[in-house]
């Protein structure tokens, strides 16, 4: 599993070459990048010792100041999140670190974990310090075995280097690293079911207050950040929070990884920093397949509305996704052409979402499962006009009620979708079924699956 392709740049009408300048995936294309021999070849943990050199609180403050926002879908302020941990409150402190990637069409801390894990374990290192933390947890989804095994190595390896341990790097402070394997439930993204499923519990979100915070694992403090937003604070002390704000937008920072998947030519991981358009992405992958042109996509995976190819210039950071009436996310940019079906394509998306609900609240619980079934009436032909006005106001009851944000997701597509393609609903309604030949589309031939979602070499 290789990088596709790297750029990294905003200027418009700059060439590809002049944009390549990747971070997180600088040597990903390296025989044994994994290892923490190629780690410290390029400069591994050098932001580590730096931060030794610093006080908790300073490194805290420089994270902050250097503007990094969570990478997984939220975009909280990461060293502002470090900061809500209440200091001399004689109880432990953990990190948790939420590597159980399930949205559908999420695929870049996987990759991230298999080709650099090291980056992980120093941005954890980093973490730990600053919020005076000696024990910390990476969360990963237990159907990736081949990354849960090189994380394992990672880990071993830097307990036999003394970068973890007792006496961590000779600073006087112990840390601990466990890898936990989830069962994977997509619920378990949501920070407090994950948590409660890190205790041994079902994974169902938490009532808060209080936060995790205050009372996250085993009710102690805790901080819970994603993978790609803890392995970028390494970058941050080495290269200065400075360098960091250069990238990316004013309120925006950085560099960050865009999935790029679906009818393009050459999907997978483009690292640029935020505030790059999809119709830059595009020109680095191909474009859309030849024949064919970009119909709809998805700025954050699938539980973000989606948009349409007027949307080709709209910057890929925070404000610009959201001015545009979507979310960032999760940077997962499913591109879908003429020939997909948005009904079809909406349909399997909440039939995804019905699945996964845990079932804690009514509003998620019984709303998905009837918006499955109106939309399977509607894509077979068999609904009515007044389904259409029925399906906006079930979406309408989740949204916003639910415990949890995965209702929130799943109400998403059904709303950007009637907004942009209320006609192909009513086609399958006045029609008698789907206008589109499947036969036609490459995409899901038998609902979504983590093939369709690969890496390209």
């Amino acid at each position: 599993m290789t990088l596709a392709a790297n750029v990294n740049g905003n200027e418009s009408g700059a060439s590809p070459e002049k944009l390549l300048s990747p971070v997180l995936s600088e040597f990903w294309d390296e025989p044994n990048s994994w290892t923490l021999e190629t780690y410290r070849r390029h400069q591994g943990y050098e932001g580590l010792r730096k931060a030794l050199a610093m006080e908790p609180d300073e490194v805290i403050a420089y994270v902050k100041e250097s503007g990094l926002r969570g990478r997984g879908g939220a975009g909280f302020p990461t060293g502002m999140k470090w900061q809500f941990i209440p200091q001399g409150d004689d109880k432990p402190h953990y990190l948790v670190v939420n590597a159980d990637e399930s949205e559908p069409g999420t695929c870049k801390d996987i990759p991230l974990l298999f080709a650099n894990p090291h980056a992980l374990l120093e941005g954890i290192a980093i973490a730990c310090y600053a919020i005076r933390s000696s024990h910390a947890f990476i969360y990963l989804r237990g159907e990736t075995v081949p990354v849960l095994r090189r994380l394992h190595e990672a880990v071993r390896e830097a307990y036999q280097a003394g970068l973890l341990g007792k006496d961590a790097l000779g600073s006087g402070r112990d840390l601990e690293v466990t890898v936990h394997a989830g069962a994977g439930a997509y619920i378990c993204g949501e920070e407090t079911a994950l948590l409660d499923s890190l205790e041994g519990r079902r994974g169902q979100p938490r009532l808060r207050p209080p936060f995790p915070a205050v009372a996250g694992l085993y009710a102690c403090p805790t901080v819970v950040n994603n993978v790609e937003s803890i392995a970028s604070v390494p970058a941050i002390l080495n290269r200065g929070k400075e360098w960091f704000r250069s990238l990316g937008s004013e309120k925006s920072p950085g560099f960050t990884l865009y999935s790029l998947s679906g009818h393009v030519v050459s999907p997978g991981q483009y690292e640029a920093p935020l505030g790059i358009t999809l119709r830059q992405l595009l020109e680095m992958g191909g474009g859309i397949r030849p024949g064919h042109r970009l119909k709809f996509w998805t700025p954050g995976g699938s539980s973000t509305p989606i948009l349409t190819d007027e949307h080709l210039d709209v910057p890929l950071d925070y404000e610009g996704v959201g001015a545009a009436g979507s979310m960032l996310g999760t940077k997962a940019l499913q591109c879908f052409d003429e020939t997909t079906c948005v009904v079809r394509a909406v349909t399997r998306w909440t039939e995804f979402y019905a699945h996964e609900s845990c079932g804690k609240c009514t509003p998620c619980r019984e709303g998905t499962y009837w918006l499955v079934q109106l939309l399977r009436d509607i894509e077979a032909g068999k609904g009515l006009m007044s389904d259409l006005e029925k399906l906006h106001d079930i979406a309408d009851n989740i949204n916003g009620k639910s415990f949890c944000a995965l209702g929130d997701g799943a109400a998403s597509p059904i709303f950007s979708s009637l907004k942009y393609f209320h006609e192909e609903y009513e086609q399958h309604i006045t029609g008698g079924g789907c206008p589109f030949d499947p036969a036609k589309s490459t995409l899901w031939a038998d609902g979504p699956t983590s093939s369709h979602l690969e890496v390209k070499a």
